[in-house]
C-alpha cells in the first residue's frame, strides 16, 4: 500500500483540516468537532437549510458540496462508514434559519439509520425536517425495486437542484419535492477497473483480476451486474448508457444532463473518451444534451474507474442546474 498519509486514524481529521485551513471563506465547523462542516455564513436566516452526510473516501462528494446553491452543511463519517447521529443533529442545528432542513444523503442503511434519529432529536428542538435520499444506481436494484437503489454520483444533480430552489426561498415542501422529482429522473451506473485500498486496514475493497472490469459496481466496491474481460472504451460506454435509457424510458425529443464521473484514478483524458461515446449515442437516437459535466463529483479513494449520469430534463429541472453556485470543488453553474 502507497499512500501519502501519516496515521492511518487520523487520516479523516487531518483532511478535514487541510479542507478548513485551505477554504476559511467558504467552510467553518460549528463547534469543536471538526466532523461537521457548514457554510461559512450559516445558518441563513428564513431561508430552508441542506444538509448531506457519509462516509469519507468519496470526496467531492458530500463534504465537498456545501456552499452557495448546494447544500448548506455535512455530516462526515470515517472512511466508508456513516456519521453519527449526534453529528446529524447538530449539522441540522447549525444550519437551521428557522425555514426547516431537508436531509438530502445516498440511500445506505447506516446512514439512514442515524439520519433518523437525527429526525427525532431535531422535533425535539421543534425543528422541521424532510428526507430525500439519493438512489440513482440502476445496477443495484431493479426498476421496480427503485427506491432501495443506492445513491451514487447522480445525486449532484439533487445537490444542484434543491440548493437553487432554497437559495430562491422556496419552502421546505418545496425544496423536498424538488430534490425527489430530480431523483426520481436521474440514473447512474459505474464501472470499476481496480479496487481501492483502505487506510485503516491496508486491504482492497474488492478484488479484480488483471484485464477484467467490473459494470455496476458500487462506490464502496459492491458487486456489480457483469464481470469479464476490459472492453474498449465505446463498448464500455455503449453498455452503461444502453441501460441508463433503458431505465429512464428516454426517447427521441427528449433532453438531458450527463454527468461523466471519474471514481478516483482515472485520467480525465479517458473521461472525455467516455463522453464522446456518450454524446454520438444519445445524438443518434435523437435526444439533446443541454448540459454536460466530466469530473470527478463522486469518488472511491484511489479506485479505477467511471459512472455515467443522465437526468432527463424539463425546463424546470434545467432552471434550477442553471442557477449559479460555488463550493471549494464546484465553480459555476
Amino acid at each position: 500500500m502507497k499512500k501519502i498519509i501519516n496515521k492511518p486514524e487520523d487520516f479523516v481529521d487531518e483532511m478535514i483540516e487541510g479542507i478548513l485551513l485551505a477554504h476559511p471563506d467558504r467552510v467553518k465547523t460549528p463547534g469543536d468537532d471538526r466532523r461537521i462542516l457548514v457554510r461559512a455564513d450559516a445558518p441563513v436566516t428564513g431561508k430552508v437549510g441542506i444538509v448531506t452526510g457519509g462516509g469519507s473516501g468519496h470526496l467531492p462528494l458530500f463534504k465537498g458540496f456545501v456552499g452557495q446553491g448546494l447544500c448548506s452543511g455535512v455530516a462526515i463519517g470515517n472512511v466508508f462508514s456513516s456519521p453519527s447521529s449526534q453529528q446529524c443533529f447538530e449539522a441540522t442545528k447549525a444550519v437551521d434559519g428557522g425555514a426547516g432542513v431537508l436531509y438530502l444523503y445516498g440511500n445506505y442503511g447506516g446512514d439512514v439509520f442515524n439520519f433518523d434519529l437525527a429526525v427525532d432529536l431535531a422535533e425535539l428542538e421543534d425543528i422541521k425536517t424532510r428526507t430525500v435520499l439519493g438512489r440513482d444506481d440502476v445496477a443495484s436494484q431493479p426498476k421496480e425495486r427503485k427506491n432501495d437503489r443506492r445513491g451514487v454520483a447522480g445525486i449532484f444533480f439533487a445537490y444542484k437542484a434543491a440548493g437553487a430552489a432554497a437559495e430562491r426561498g422556496d419552502t421546505l415542501d418545496e425544496v423536498a419535492a424538488i430534490a425527489e422529482d430530480v431523483v426520481e429522473h436521474t440514473a447512474t451506473m459505474g464501472i470499476g477497473l481496480s479496487p481501492t485500498i483502505l487506510p485503516t486496514t491496508g486491504a482492497p475493497s474488492f478484488d479484480l483480476p488483471d484485464g477484467e472490469m467490473e459494470v455496476g459496481i458500487g462506490i464502496h466496491g459492491e458487486p456489480g451486474i457483469h464481470r469479464g474481460p476490459l472492453e474498449t472504451a465505446d463498448a464500455i460506454t455503449d453498455r452503461i448508457v444502453d441501460a441508463l435509457v433503458s431505465d429512464l424510458e428516454i426517447v427521441s425529443g427528449d433532453r438531458v444532463a450527463v454527468l461523466v464521473n471519474g471514481l478516483g484514478a482515472t485520467p480525465l483524458e479517458e473521461l472525455y473518451l467516455m463522453y464522446r461515446r456518450t454524446h454520438q449515442v444519445l445524438s443518434e437516437r435523437g435526444v439533446t444534451i443541454e448540459r454536460k459535466y466530466v469530473g470527478e463529483y463522486a469518488t472511491s479513494l484511489e479506485m479505477a474507474g467511471a459512472s455515467i449520469s443522465l437526468l432527463k430534463l424539463d425546463d424546470a429541472r434545467l432552471e434550477l442546474l442553471d442557477a449559479p453556485a460555488s463550493s471549494p470543488f464546484f465553480l459555476g453553474v
